[in-house]
């Protein structure tokens, strides 16, 4: 991830001058941050309106995420929150802070297992003390399989891994995740939907993108995600919300855009997502904005099923300057890429880019959240049709108002000279790295004509954050960067650089447990541009790895050879997507980005523990409240930020309760 600021040549972030309470709570390995919604107060009338049914349809979808991340979230959740709510005994006992931080662990990864990690949280509180508060509740209050979900909770070996990544392991029986019905086999799925797509198919929908396998009467069904399918309950209340949220349209496209995503909903019909996306590709006249539905499927081991999340937004008219100019070069850097002159487009096609101010989080963007977003994921939409890239200032200026000198540079950079570069560049090279990873790396390059979007299968998903990292890597050291005025100094680059492979080759670290291995899609990313970039420089010693006072650092001795790595990684990268090669994709996954080394894993996690620095954040939403008349019309709509961590988690298990059981 990285910082956005709020002015193209800002250099450094400005110091926070409000007393806006950011930081609402710390727990385990998570920290809890709140986010401003600035010119909220500014929007219309019906723009406010707009928003607030849009907020209303994005957290009434939360349950979905539950039920897909594991068919026992929502039992376990309601279990622990009614034990919770009902105690009655001491809070300063080691069992019942422990029960609490896993609470709080559970409503963090909107399940029982890590956001991040994917694997099943585990308890620090006694078995017996969760047994005796299920007791102690009256009958009607304790669910009736209260014994299993107990045992699913502390035996470690049932649904330890939600997304299982493990080299040889069949994917789809070993990850515990409910968007395949047990019994089901990766081999099976995969058969599956080769028997059902259409070959050379030159617009393909979305194949899997809402719906869960399952096995009946002894065939492979799809349960479709829709009004009278699955998550019916949930999706009628979305659709109210939606339907409301259509009478306050900007304009007759975005109306139609939410009568398509309805229509959707409805039927379910991956054709009627795909004219939905499009023409919400095309709408770049509306100032309020949402995603709402089934979108990323990095939850999915296999890359097909999308998760469902919705964030509403609105235009940061001001600080989309830099996104802009970015979006109007497109041809340029597409144009100039390294990469096979076959694998680039001959003609970008609509690419649009803009920082937004984000207004609420939901699902799979909450309470962490990405920093942006470039959609849609289908290739050919993108080709066709263009694609459109945002960035979400106000989360990273939250981010980067609860970071400020928390040590690390300190600690991991040894010398002044980069410390010091980093402390003038980094903040600006951070928010151009992000907007060319989503403005113009995702939407770069092309499939040659007959391969399979989903070729590179779980693989899918790290090769392209891959692909989309070196085009940022490779264009922030171009000289375009200074002549669009961009950045000021052609050496800026050189913070991002240093910043980059430090994260990737150690930092990132901090992330994983002792023992563990890489698993998730950006850290495999990260690491495999990283370590390839360190082993092919190895004989021309751009990239070095010292040892001052028995700790590990990182020094860059040659810059532009750096670059030149990143762009024949790139070039290899794109070729890699654009002919679905499977086997070379897995080669390089496998070689660069899974394995960690014990004795350096180790000295990293010393070294951050004194530190205290959270290696995760998240957040809690502000809360809209619509002012009506004595007819009931709605006359104006305020924001207020009242609610701490556990107050917003039991309000919503509480007052968007979609999937009752």
């Amino acid at each position: 991830m990285s910082l956005i600021s709020a002015s193209c040549n800002r250099q450094q972030p400005a110091q926070q001058a409000d007393d806006f309470d950011y930081v609402v709570d710390h727990f385990a390995d998570i920290e809890v941050l709140r986010y401003k919604v600035p010119e909220f107060e500014n929007l219309t009338l019906n723009q406010k309106i707009l928003v607030y049914y849009l907020t209303e349809a994005a957290l009434w979808g939360r349950d979905i995420l539950w039920d897909q991340n594991n068919a026992a979230n929502l039992d376990i959740r309601r279990m622990l929150e009614t034990v919770y709510t009902s105690y009655d005994g001491p809070r300063d006992t080691d069992d019942f802070k422990a029960f609490e931080t896993y609470l709080k662990q559970v409503w963090f990864g909107n399940g029982i297992h890590h956001h991040y990690s994917t694997d099943k949280f585990t308890p620090a509180f006694s078995r017996s003390f969760l047994e005796e508060q299920l007791a102690a509740l009256p009958a009607d209050s304790v669910p009736a399989n209260s014994a299993e979900l107990v045992e699913l909770i502390f035996n470690p070996a049932l649904a330890a891994k939600r997304v299982n990544q493990a080299q040889g392991a069949d994917l789809v029986a070993t990850s515990a995740n409910n968007l395949y019905a047990p019994g089901l086999t990766q081999a099976e799925v995969e058969a599956y939907y080769a028997g059902i797509k259409v070959p050379n198919d030159s617009t393909p929908i979305s194949y899997g993108l809402n719906t869960r396998l399952a096995r009946e009467n002894g065939r492979i069904v799809e349960q479709q995600y829709r009004i009278g399918g699955l998550y019916s309950d949930a999706i009628e209340h979305i659709v109210e919300n939606l339907d409301s949220a259509s009478n306050y349209a900007e304009n007759p496209a975005q109306k139609q855009i939410i009568r398509s995503l309805i229509d959707f909903y409805t039927t379910g019909d991956l054709a009627t997502f795909d004219r939905y996306s499009i023409e919400w590709a095309e709408d770049t006249a509306s100032r309020v904005d949402f995603i709402n539905g089934f979108i990323e499927s990095y939850g999915d081991p296999l890359g097909m099923t999308g998760a469902w999340e919705s964030i509403v937004n609105f235009k940061n008219n001001e600080a989309s300057e830099r996104t802009e100019i970015l979006s109007g070069n497109a041809q340029w850097f597409e144009d100039n890429s390294p990469v096979d002159p076959r694998f680039r487009k001959p003609e970008v096609k609509g690419v649009s880019a803009k920082v937004i101010t984000a207004a609420i989080l939901a699902g799979d963007a909450y309470p962490a959240t990405p920093i942006g977003i470039n959609l849609p994921n289908a290739n050919w939409i993108r080709a066709a049709h263009g694609s459109k890239s945002v960035t979400l200032e106000n989360i990273t200026e939250a981010y980067d108002a609860a970071s400020q000198d928390d040590g690390s540079r300190e600690e991991f950079v040894p010398d002044q000279a980069t410390r010091d570069l980093m402390a003038q560049y980094l903040f600006i090279t951070d928010n151009l790295h992000t907007d060319l990873h989503e403005c113009l790396g995702h939407g770069s390059g092309q499939l040659l004509p007959g391969v399979d979007p989903d070729a590179l299968k779980e693989h899918g998903s790290t090769i392209e954050e891959t692909r989309a990292d070196l085009f940022a890597l490779y264009y922030l050291a171009d000289p375009k960067m200074v002549e669009l005025g961009l950045i000021d100094s052609p050496e800026a680059y050189k913070a991002q650089y240093y910043s980059y492979l430090l994260n990737g080759l150690m930092t990132q670290l901090r992330r994983i447990e002792p023992g563990k291995e890489v698993e998730e899609s950006h850290m495999r990313n990260r690491k495999l541009i990283s370590e390839w970039v360190f082993e092919h420089g190895k004989a021309d010693n751009v990239v070095e790895i010292e040892k001052i006072d028995g700790k590990t650092y990182l020094k860059i001795n040659d810059y532009e050879a750096v670059r030149r790595l990143f762009g024949e990684l790139l070039a290899e990268i794109q070729r890699v997507r654009s002919e679905g090669d499977y086997a070379t994709a897995s080669a390089l996954v496998q070689d660069y980005a899974v394995k960690v080394d014990p004795e350096l894993h180790a000295e990293i996690l010393s070294r951050y523990a004194p530190l205290n620095i959270a290696p995760y954040r998240g957040f809690v939403n502000p809360v809209y409240t619509p002012v009506r008349d004595a007819e009931g019309r709605i006359t104006d709509v305020t924001i207020s930020y009242p609610e701490n961590y556990t107050e917003q988690m039991l309000r919503y298990s509480r007052d968007y309760n979609g999937l009752k059981h």
